[in-house]
């Protein structure tokens, strides 16, 4: 089994992929990060990956998102998938659900801060990965090192949040 991380570079999808870090190696488990990239430079602004003045050049774009992964969990497998489209959130969740259901994950570690509130917005592509039944979901809320003792902390990335 795999733990699988969605991953949009945002400081909650790193936080997760962390933790999943911290957890694949207590459980002597693999990483594998899904990456959905829209070709439109609206998706791209939104999601903080280009400056509103800045072209959209989305095999840089992907390149930094693989680099970043990379630094962070240097033996996770990058997966990705450019669409054309700039569809609904539900719509870019169900290529990130695919993703993730191609390596049949026993867990997803869900970088997201409205994952389960009682009122949770609709534009969220957490929403629509978490409700899915075919994997236990692990939901990280914050970027803070993990209060179980038996799992080491990630050696760089708290110190770069406390930065």
């Amino acid at each position: 089994m795999t733990f699988v991380v969605p991953f949009d570079g945002s400081e909650l999808a790193e936080a997760a992929l962390v933790r999943a870090v911290e957890y694949a190696r207590a459980l002597d488990q693999e990483i594998t990060t899904v990456t959905v990239v829209p070709e439109r430079k609206r998706y791209a602004r939104e999601k903080g990956w280009i400056d509103a003045d800045e072209p959209y050049d989305v095999e840089a774009t992907i390149d930094r998102l693989r680099d970043r992964v990379h630094s962070l969990a240097p033996d996770a497998t990058f997966e990705y998938e450019r669409i054309r489209e700039f569809p609904p959130e539900d719509r870019i969740a169900d290529h990130v659900e695919r993703l993730a259901r191609e390596h049949d994950p026993s867990v997803v570690f869900l970088g997201s801060d409205n994952v389960g509130r009682v009122v949770t917005p609709l534009t969220s592509v957490g929403v629509h990965v978490a409700a899915e039944q075919d994997y236990d979901v692990f939901i990280v809320r914050h970027a803070k090192p993990p209060k179980l003792d038996v799992l080491e902390p990630h050696e760089e990335f708290y110190d770069e949040e406390s930065d």
